[in-house]
């Protein structure tokens, strides 16, 4: 994850893009770039959603990369690591959803 960091903060600085990087707009280029992966799927069942052909797989995984990018960007703007983050609601979530109480439903936590 540090080298990633390293590579867009490079990117960016190259470009002087630094100035449009706030916390918000950030947040709303990750907005529009998850509603740009969410397209790629729209109206296919779930078997066609596990198994795009070649090309569409491309885009997808270029969507998937630029998400990545900007939850980078927006991490770093806040001064948080998105690995920690994750682990850290990893383990909230182990609380939430004990396996003996969530294996096999989607209730949330808060509807047991």
């Amino acid at each position: 994850m540090e080298n990633l960091l390293k590579i867009i903060r490079e990117f960016n600085r190259k470009r002087d893009w630094e100035q449009y990087h706030s916390p918000k707009n950030l947040a709303m280029a990750l907005s529009v770039e998850v509603a740009e992966l969410v397209e790629h799927f729209q109206w296919l069942n779930q078997a066609q959603s596990r198994s795009p052909g070649p090309s569409k797989k491309t885009e997808i995984k270029d969507e998937i990369g630029d998400i990545l990018i900007y939850l980078v960007n927006l991490a770093d703007q806040l001064d948080i690591d998105p690995v920690r983050a994750a682990l850290d609601k990893i383990e909230k979530n182990r609380k939430n959803y004990p396996v003996k109480r969530s294996k096999g439903n989607a209730l949330k936590y808060k509807e047991y």
